[in-house]
């Protein structure tokens, strides 16, 4: 039986990790600061789920303040879910959050994993948002990253630490830039969230720019299935790996997708091009697929479908 710790355990793609190790028969630590980056309701209702399992520990606190070495001491694998999300708001005064929970944090787990004799594998969540404009789509791993927000400066940094650590210190860590992950407890901050709670509400959604945007889009049990695999898979080691759905979509046809799931019409509201979002995203998978076994299995339609049922429990 492995023991984990999942960092950011009830955020969005943490409590769908973590439930699915639980599931397993896993023993699971779940770490989290419950910030009010968005309302607090969301994650403890993730972490409802799991606090039914006897193998699940919360810790709620920072983790550039707890006790790391007694924590990795018998533990095998680290999923490093917590990070401070959103491209928009790491603009301005708030920036200061994305370098503590994003940089800092990351470096104080590094410090403590290289000198962790039972780690076995540190797995870190990326993101697409390092590449910022890619020139080339879809974009492959061998693409020089160019952020073109905040936000993905201070992922970037953060992989890049990581990278240091393993090569220096020889901390097994793995990479995965996530690209779009949507689904059930996505974070109210995200657009399918904010679509979907638009038409409940009846009121119309912001689209920002002109809705021609592309999007790699992947569902999270997708996403979480690829963190399992790069916990196990030896070659994985020491490797960053694109993570997407496997199609990349124009926001305007996801919103009609959208409207044929609910059965009525979205209004959409066009405002301003936001700064910080790349027009395009799509991922080249196929180092995933190669190394890792990647294999998206969850459709566009079929996973809003679901993020939908989801809302409509919800609100």
């Amino acid at each position: 039986m492995t023991k984990n710790i999942v960092t950011g355990a009830a955020g969005f793609i943490g409590s769908h990790l973590a439930e699915t190790l639980l599931k397993l028969g896993e023993e699971v630590i779940g770490i989290d600061e419950f910030n009010d980056y968005y309302d607090t309701f969301f994650k403890y209702k993730n972490i409802t789920s799991l606090q039914n399992y006897d193998k699940f520990q919360l810790i709620k606190g920072d983790i550039q303040f707890l006790d790391w070495k007694s924590l990795l001491k018998d533990v095998d694998v680290v999923y490093h879910q917590a990070a401070q999300a959103g491209v928009r708001a790491s603009w301005g005064q708030g920036f200061r959050f994305y370098t503590e929970r994003n940089i800092s944090a990351t470096q104080v787990l590094l410090e403590a994993a290289k000198d962790a004799k039972n780690l076995q594998r540190l797995v870190y969540a990326s993101t697409s948002s390092v590449y910022g404009d890619a020139e080339t789509l879809p974009t492959s791993e061998q693409i020089c990253p160019k952020p073109v927000s905040p936000y993905g400066i201070t992922k970037l940094a953060a992989e890049r630490l990581c990278g240091l650590y393993h090569k220096n210190f020889g901390v097994p860590f793995v990479g995965l830039r996530y690209f779009t992950v949507y689904g059930p407890r996505q974070r109210p901050d995200m657009a399918f969230h904010k679509f979907y709670k638009a038409v409940i509400k009846d009121e119309a959604i912001s689209i920002y720019g002109d809705g021609l945007q592309t999007r790699d889009f992947t569902f999270v049990s997708d996403a979480v299935a690829a963190n399992l695999s790069a916990a196990i898979v030896e070659d994985a080691v020491g490797e960053i790996f694109n993570i997407g759905g496997g199609s990349r979509v124009v926001l305007k046809e996801v919103l009609e997708t959208m409207e044929e799931i609910v059965g009525k019409p979205i209004n959409r509201n066009h405002i301003e091009r936001a700064m910080g979002d790349a027009r395009h995203t799509a991922a080249d998978v196929s180092k995933a697929k190669r190394i890792l076994g990647y294999q998206p299995q969850v459709s566009l339609t079929e996973g809003l479908t679901r993020e939908w049922e989801w809302l409509k429990r919800l609100y």
